[in-house]
């Protein structure tokens, strides 16, 4: 197990505790957090794997074990009688493509664990879904090597991507739902990605 995975249990839990200090619940969770570096598998460094799946898999894991009783919580004596978990994966995570055979792994793993949750908590109003974005206007691309910024570029340079804030857009909309209303997956492309 790498340092990081050691260390993310510990980080994750006071971020929900002091969450709930300040603002007196948790009723949304927003787990977005990735790396994604890409490039040809039988050249790819092991290293680089761990750490994909300690931050793209473990780190979204741990955050939601940590929220998970306070979403709980907020979703049978809030005022909302919901709550929610949104998870953030990638078009990745539903398509395959070469040179991000990891990178895809760990979003279909996610994609996976979202769904299969959903399913366990849906008698609790705890709502959980998976967003999954196109190309977004990211610090994502820098992770990887020049020559591989380059492919990615050449693929994606002629049209307009997404913005953060049309992602933004996409997850206000999942958790302002009426309570009787889940969205379990929501798919947002740049138009000429589709």
């Amino acid at each position: 197990m790498n340092s990081l995975a050691r260390v993310l249990p510990s980080l994750l839990s006071p971020a929900a505790t002091k969450t709930i200090e300040a603002f007196g619940r948790l009723d949304i969770l927003v787990n977005n957090a990735g790396l994604m570096i890409l490039g040809p598998f039988a050249e790819a460094d092991v290293n680089d794997f761990e750490r994909m799946i300690t931050i793209n898999q473990q780190g979204l894991l741990y955050m939601a074990k940590a929220a998970l009783p306070y979403l709980q919580k907020a979703a049978a004596d809030g005022p909302r009688q919901a709550a929610d978990m949104v998870n953030i994966s990638s078009i990745a995570g539903r398509t395959a493509y070469p040179i991000m055979g990891v990178y895809n792994m760990t979003k279909f793993g996610v994609n996976g664990f979202s769904e299969a949750l959903l399913q366990e908590l849906a008698q609790t109003h705890v709502r959980v879904g998976v967003l999954e974005p196109g190309k977004v206007a990211t610090e994502l691309d820098s992770h990887n090597i020049d020559e591989v910024r380059a492919d990615i570029e050449a693929n994606f340079g002629g049209f307009r991507i997404l913005d953060p804030e049309d992602i933004a857009d996409g997850i206000a909309y999942m958790v302002t739902r009426p309570r009787h209303t889940a969205i379990g997956e929501l798919w947002i492309m740049p138009t000429e990605q589709g």
